[in-house]
C-alpha cells in the first residue's frame, strides 16, 4: 500500500469545478513534482489535502489510515488534528512579523504542547526548553541560526521562505507540502529555497511540491504530475514527463515552460 492514496478528490467553488476526480499515490520518502498552468488547481489540491478546503467527494489516507472521507463529517478539533500529518509552507511566508523569526517557528508547538493542559511551572519551562533547541535546531538546518533574534521585516525574501520551512518543519509533519514556495521570489533568492528543499530530500522526507521551477523538478522530484483544467493530465517520473511526453497538452506546455527558463 502506498504511503499516501488520494482518490477521487473533486471541488467546485459555485459553478466552476477546480478539481475533477484526481487520484494519485506516493511511496514514503518520495518527492512530488506538481506542474502545471496558473488555474489548473494545484494550490487547491494541496489546500484540500491540508484541510484548509473540504472536497466535494472523493478520500485520502496516510500510512494505511484514512484522514478524509468526503461522505464523513468532521469536527473542527478532529480536522485540526488530521491537519498535523501535512506541513504546508505557503507562495508568501505567512511569516508573524511581531515574532522573532525565533518565536515564529516555535509557537506553533509550544501552543499545541500546552492546549487544554496545566502544567506546573517546572513542566512549562522545561517543555518550551526543549521546544526553543528543537527550532533553533531547525533554524540551523535552513542555514539561520544567526537570525533568531530578528524580526521578519529584517530578512530577506528567501530567509522568510527559509523560515516558513522551518516552522513548518516544526511540528513534524509526515508529508510537507509546498506551495509554489519560490514565486514570491527574485530569481537570486530563488537557489538558497530551492537548496534547502534539495537538503530535505537526501533526508528521505515526503514531499509535495507545487512549482514552475521546471529545472528543479526535473532534477530532484522521483515523480511529476501535469494537472489541466482541474485533471492529472499526465503523470510518471522526471524523464518520462519530460522526456518522453504522451499527452499533446504537456508537450505544449513544457514548450512554451522550457523556452522561458
Amino acid at each position: 500500500m502506498a504511503f499516501l492514496e488520494v482518490n477521487g478528490i473533486q471541488k467546485s467553488f459555485g459553478k466552476t469545478e477546480v478539481l475533477k476526480n484526481v487520484g494519485f499515490s506516493m511511496e514514503k520518502g518520495e518527492v512530488l513534482a506538481i506542474i502545471g498552468s496558473s488555474g489548473s488547481g494545484k494550490t487547491t489540491l494541496l489546500r484540500c489535502l491540508n484541510f484548509l478546503e473540504r472536497p466535494d467527494s472523493g478520500s485520502f489516507s496516510v500510512d494505511g489510515e484514512e484522514l478524509f472521507n468526503a461522505s464523513k463529517t468532521y469536527t473542527d478539533k478532529e480536522k485540526r488534528e488530521k491537519r498535523l500529518r501535512f506541513g504546508l509552507v505557503f507562495q508568501q511566508f505567512n511569516l508573524f512579523p511581531q515574532y522573532t523569526v525565533l518565536k515564529n517557528v516555535s509557537l506553533a508547538r509550544e501552543l499545541l504542547e500546552t492546549d487544554g493542559k496545566k502544567l506546573a511551572k517546572d513542566e512549562k519551562k522545561r517543555v518550551f526548553k526543549e521546544i526553543e533547541d528543537n527550532s533553533r535546531q531547525l533554524l540551523a538546518t535552513v542555514g539561520l541560526a544567526d537570525k533568531a533574534g530578528d524580526y521578519p521585516c529584517n530578512l530577506s525574501g528567501g530567509q522568510q521562505q527559509r523560515v516558513a520551512i522551518a516552522r513548518a518543519l516544526a511540528l513534524s509533519p509526515e508529508i510537507l507540502c509546498f506551495d509554489e514556495p519560490t514565486s514570491a521570489l527574485d530569481p537570486e533568492l530563488t537557489g538558497e529555497v530551492l537548496r534547502v528543499i534539495r537538503e530535505l530530500k537526501s533526508t528521505n522526507r515526503t514531499m509535495i511540491v507545487v512549482t514552475h521551477e521546471m529545472n528543479f523538478a526535473r532534477g530532484v522530484a522521483d515523480k511529476v504530475i501535469f494537472m489541466a483544467n482541474g485533471v492529472i493530465e499526465e503523470e510518471g517520473t522526471p524523464d518520462e514527463v519530460f522526456g518522453n511526453p504522451k499527452s499533446e497538452r504537456t508537450k505544449a506546455f513544457l514548450e512554451k515552460s522550457l523556452e522561458n527558463i
